[in-house]
């Protein structure tokens, strides 16, 4: 059993601070042979999210402490050709202003920027795959 205290959440922010890339995820799977995903994952302001998607299943984010945008894609071509993505929305998530969080749906491209120190807590289905 594990509580989520606040100073459980403090331990994680501290982490996030001084890892290279300022954020810090919490497994909350019961064995790597799971097929959900679980985890809380604390992020600090600088952290770099890039934008990306999930072709299987839909992601639940929920913010416990903090603030920060969802940010909402969409793919579009590039004058070279590459893949390039263009903001279609923000979402701001924050427990303190009564916005909670987001259910991104399947294959939807997304990112994060953060705002101040956050933690969230993320699902998704399916099993872990690095």
């Amino acid at each position: 059993m594990k509580l989520f205290d606040a100073a459980f959440i403090e331990g994680l922010l501290e982490k996030a601070s001084s890892a290279e890339r300022k954020r810090c995820n919490f497994d909350l799977r019961n064995s790597e042979s799971d097929q959900s995903q679980r985890m809380l994952n604390a992020m600090v302001p600088g952290t770099v999210v890039p934008v990306h998607r999930h072709d299987d299943t839909a992601e639940t984010v929920v913010c416990l402490s903090g603030k920060l945008y969802e940010i909402i894609y969409e793919e579009c071509a590039s004058p070279d050709g590459s893949r390039a993505f263009r903001e279609v929305s923000r979402h701001l998530i924050c427990p303190d202003l009564g916005i909670h969080g987001i259910q991104i749906p399947s294959g939807c491209w997304h990112s994060v920027e953060v705002l101040e120190p956050s933690v969230i807590f993320e699902a998704k289905d399916g099993k872990y795959m690095p």
